[in-house]
């Protein structure tokens, strides 16, 4: 056949002989490189090399194989000769034929080798990333994902930029310098990584977040564990079980809670109002005193408190008898306040290093709110909220020990065993 060359099943057998030998050395080399890599990492102790052999290092430098084959063997397969090859390649004459397939061939093997390269070299970062944080207790403070993922980046616009020069043959120099005037569409690409890229150093240096702290980001929604900082975004775990995914510059440039403060104090707030009904604020009578005097929380209380109620009456004796003398007498809500204060500090469950604060706040609609400001030694959530409802438990049945009833909006049912009493008296509860 005409325009055909006389060795062509020569030719076609020659490039069979390529190909399967390419895929031979793949799958050989594959195998070699994992089966011995895996003994060695057998017998060693440590567990970096582990980490390797998992990311697919050395499987993922062994596809350099096959390129390596077809970029010495194309010539030989085709009967292309090495020095015809360079004449092409350096536009001594313009290929044609055989040649340029040669020539496009052994371009794609190396640029197949540059990728591989690069790919591997990603693989390897991430390994890098497993040992430090499996390796050092500083990976939590101190992440270093979102660095090696810059110099991932950087490797692969490296990879591209030499990709391209090799299959244009276009020297790397050149073609950078012909990037200068899309900087700013660069700029503009890249924007994002850049600044998150700033973000993640002022993060890391100002120790802003760890993996595992408890956050709060109110503007997107989420609250709950850290579980993963990269160089573009930060993972959150939320209490739900969901994962909100927010970009690391958000938390520079907008305001979150993190309560790893709060871990590392040892002690976790509670502050919560017990709202008392003013309709059952009085003075204590003197049994209410002699029997309110035998409680523990209050012993020390009381006699004192009757010792300065006593002296004051003593030195207003001399009064006339038209001048109705100031008078000073115990309220049940005084020392219902001053038993919480006793209660609470006798409670071994909660910080005696931090605040402890029983207080009245302004009266209300909803009556006299008594606050409890004070610190849990034990900040784990579970134990945090049991603690609260053992000493609220406690508070609400002991209000009627001092002749005190908590606040409570009439509900359906008061409505109706007032009708049910307007009824019995003969009134219409609603028309008078």
């Amino acid at each position: 056949m005409a325009g055909l060359p006389d060795n062509l099943l020569n030719i076609v057998a020659s490039l069979v002989i390529l190909v399967v030998a390419m895929v031979l050395s793949n799958w050989i080399t594959t195998r070699v490189i994992r089966g011995t890599a895996r003994r060695v990492a057998g017998r060693t102790k440590s567990t970096w090399d582990d980490r390797i052999i998992d990311r697919k290092v050395f499987a993922r430098l062994a596809h350099i194989v096959p390129a390596v084959l077809a970029y010495y063997g194309i010539g030989l397969a085709l009967g292309v000769t090495p020095g015809d090859i360079a004449g092409a390649t350096a536009g001594v004459a313009p290929p044609a034929g055989f040649i340029l397939v040669a020539t496009l061939v052994q371009r794609i093997s190396l640029a197949f080798v540059v990728v591989t390269v690069a790919v591997a070299l990603a693989s390897f970062l991430e390994a890098v990333n497993d040992i430090y944080n499996e390796s050092y207790a500083a990976s939590k403070s101190r992440p270093i994902k979102g660095y090696l993922q810059v110099v991932s980046l950087v490797s692969y616009i490296a990879a591209g930029v030499v990709v391209i020069s090799i299959l244009a043959q276009v020297s790397p120099l050149a073609f950078l310098s012909g990037l200068g005037a899309l900087t700013a569409v660069l700029m503009l690409v890249f924007k994002d990584t850049i600044l998150s890229l700033v973000a993640s150093i002022q993060i890391m240096s100002n120790d802003m977040i760890r993996i595992g702290d408890w956050v709060e980001v109110p503007q997107s929604n989420a609250d709950g564990d850290i579980i993963d900082i990269a160089l573009h975004t930060v993972k959150i775990q939320n209490w739900d079980k969901t994962i909100s995914t927010i970009p690391t510059h958000k938390f520079i440039g907008e305001s979150f809670k993190n309560w790893r403060g709060m871990s590392e104090s040892g002690g976790r707030r509670i502050k919560r109002a017990l709202n008392l009904d003013v309709n059952t604020i009085r003075f204590l009578s003197e049994e209410e005193i002699e029997r309110l005097s035998r409680y523990e929380m209050l012993r020390e209380y009381m006699k004192a408190k009757t010792t300065e109620v006593a002296d004051h009456a003593a030195a207003r004796e001399g009064a006339g008898p038209d001048l109705i003398p100031e008078q000073r007498r115990l309220t049940n809500i005084g020392t219902f306040r001053a038993y919480v204060f006793n209660y609470l500090k006798a409670n071994p469950t909660i910080h005696d290093r931090m605040t402890l604060l029983v207080r009245q706040l302004s009266p209300g609609p909803q009556g006299v709110p008594l606050e409890i400001y004070c610190f849990s030694n034990d900040t784990d959530w579970g134990n945090y909220e049991a603690l609260q409802d053992d000493i609220f438990d406690h508070l609400f049945a002991v209000l009627p020990e001092f002749g005190l009833q908590a606040f409570q909006e009439p509900a359906g049912s008061d409505f109706r065993k007032l009708a049910a009493t307007a009824g019995d008296a003969g009134h219409n509860p609603v028309f008078p």
